[in-house]
């Protein structure tokens, strides 16, 4: 098996690194009800989704 001449230093493994982290998330308002909420996902207060009702609303369960 391969193995490494040299010890990779911290500083090069942390730029290789540079790239690999979580973004933010983008939260938006809903429309129906003004609630903010995960883009692309139904508003949990209200439970509509791009001008319709997908699911039950909260407060109604």
């Amino acid at each position: 098996m391969a193995h490494p001449k040299r010890k990779t230093s911290k500083a090069r493994r942390d730029k290789r690194r540079t790239h690999q982290k979580l973004s933010d998330v983008t939260l938006t308002e809903c429309t129906n009800c003004g609630a903010i909420h995960m883009r692309h996902r139904a508003c949990g207060e209200c439970g509509y989704y791009r001008g319709r009702q997908v699911t039950k609303a909260a407060t109604e369960a």
